[in-house]
């Protein structure tokens, strides 16, 4: 399966779970997912600094009909929005999303950047 063409909006934010840039299709125009990861984002910052815990790889943040994947890059979280689909939380997704650049994004036709 090619998850990038599931792929209908994506955002980048810096390291303390601030958002940076988004990309949005026609699909994904109202960009109110992102609060919803950016709040995820500082909940995941209280709870690590409070219970000190480490090693935050990813969440899945469902909605009723798509799905986001937020995983930790080496310069940023990057949160992927998806259609529903059910490979979201399996081991070899998560692998793709690691290794995915959004900067790809930006050569992707059906892609504008906020």
């Amino acid at each position: 399966m090619t998850y990038s063409n599931h792929i209908i909006g994506a955002a980048i934010f810096d390291l303390n779970g601030l958002p940076k840039e988004y990309f949005t299709t026609n699909e994904s125009s109202d960009v109110n997912w992102v609060q919803t990861i950016f709040q995820a984002l500082g909940l995941q910052s209280l709870l690590l600094s409070s219970l000190q815990l480490e090693g935050f790889r990813y969440v899945v943040v469902h909605g009723r009909e798509c799905r986001a994947i937020v995983i930790k890059q080496k310069s940023c979280y990057t949160a992927i929005l998806f259609r529903q689909v059910s490979e979201v939380a399996s081991e070899m997704f998560v692998k793709w999303a690691q290794e995915f650049e959004p900067a790809s994004l930006r050569s992707d036709s059906r892609f504008k950047v906020i």
